[in-house]
């Protein structure tokens, strides 16, 4: 538990607490030391741009908000993996440059994030590596670049090297003919 840190893309909050009372109790049940926690919450409040909401309700949140609560609270514990559903579900367009950002340097540091996502662009900003999965099936892993390899396809985006790998062009030509 205190290697995990999990971002599910439907957050389950107690909104009947503060987003500070919240975190609190997050740091309680990972045994966080009381020393330095109060600190970390702050910083990780303040570079996810909430914490001027830190005495609020969570009910009161927007879903981004609730979602950048979320990212905090799976960092406050100083985790070694970070497993993440959809992580950019309700966020501006700062906010996911700002997750993006925090992924990056966390595996930097030496963490592991492991994503899901359905946003190709997202995947191949971030990722080293990545697996394509059609049907319940990995088709695909690697780097970018040996998927671009493996598609004879050098230089196509992750989308165009998705549907190359699991013979999605048809519906890919469908989509194209019926953009409006």
């Amino acid at each position: 538990k205190k290697a995990v840190g999990f971002i599910p893309d439907r957050p389950f909050l107690y909104e009947k607490l503060t987003a500070h009372e919240f975190l609190r109790f997050l740091a309680g049940l990972y045994g966080c030391p009381a020393d330095g926690t109060d600190e970390r919450m702050t910083a990780l409040l303040r570079l996810f741009g909430i914490e001027e909401w830190k005495d609020e309700l969570i009910e009161s949140f927007s879903h981004g908000m609730k979602q950048r609560l979320v990212m905090i609270s799976a960092l406050l514990h100083q985790p070694k993996i970070i497993i993440v559903d959809e992580p950019m579900v309700g966020l501006d367009p700062g906010g996911t440059r700002l997750v993006k950002e925090v992924f990056r340097n966390f595996a930097s540091r030496g963490g592991s994030v492991s994503m899901s996502t359905h946003t190709l662009e997202v995947a191949e900003e971030v990722c080293d590596r990545i697996a394509i999965i059609h049907q319940g099936r990995i088709v695909a892993s690697g780097t970018i670049d040996e998927l671009r390899n493996k598609a004879g396809s050098a230089g196509i985006k992750l989308e165009a090297l998705f549907f190359a790998l699991t013979g999605g062009e048809e519906e890919r030509r469908l989509a194209e003919l019926l953009q409006f």
